[in-house]
């Protein structure tokens, strides 16, 4: 079992978009669409027990990569999610409520040049729990970053999409060997 005090808990919930779920995504993933049911649920218990929720939005502006020495995502992933568009909106499916916090990202990692740490901190927020997409990417970045920063992240498996099982496979293993831990929507349980 994996405990959690519920004042001191929010489950983050990754971009669960439609340029990543939906079919008429750029970027979609079956496997991430499969999970948003699991999503859902998943936010309900987190809700019902008090704890907070998060979700996080990956949002390229047009101009985003022009400049870049580096590393273009859009060179690599083509164009998606780009401000604006119907593809950086949260699925349907997903009940986002006002009190909710909502991160607005450029990169795969949530907490890089976003307000995520100071809100969790003001919040006295310690335990994050991970759900949505890509398990690999965004949400293996994102988890890393937590871990970096002192957070307990742990990444709900069954609740994680990824564009091949293999993907999912090696982020869980690699965040569970490294930096936190994984369990699944059964195991939780609030203090």
């Amino acid at each position: 079992m994996s405990e959690f005090d519920p004042e001191r808990t929010a489950v983050v919930v990754v971009d669960m978009q439609n340029g990543f779920c939906h079919p008429d995504g750029s970027l979609y993933a079956p496997k991430s669409e499969a999970v948003v049911d699991d999503v859902a649920a998943l936010v309900a218990d987190v809700r019902d027990a008090g704890a907070a929720v998060v979700y996080t939005r990956d949002v390229h502006p047009p101009e985003q990569f022009d400049d870049a020495h580096y590393y273009d995502e859009f060179d690599r992933w083509g164009e998606h999610v780009v401000e604006g568009t119907w593809e950086t909106e949260l699925v349907d499916e997903l009940d986002v409520r006002e009190d909710d916090h909502v991160v607005v990202k450029h990169t795969y990692d949530a907490f890089h040049q976003t307000e995520l740490e100071g809100w969790l901190d003001a919040h006295g927020i310690d335990d994050l729990l991970f759900c949505g997409t890509l398990a690999n990417v965004c949400v293996l970045h994102t988890a890393g970053s937590a871990g970096l920063r002192d957070y307990r992240p742990v990444l709900v498996a069954d609740a994680i999409g990824a564009i091949e099982a293999d993907h999912k496979e090696y982020a869980l293993e690699h965040a569970d060997w490294l930096f936190g831990e994984v369990t699944t929507r059964e195991e939780i349980r609030f203090e």
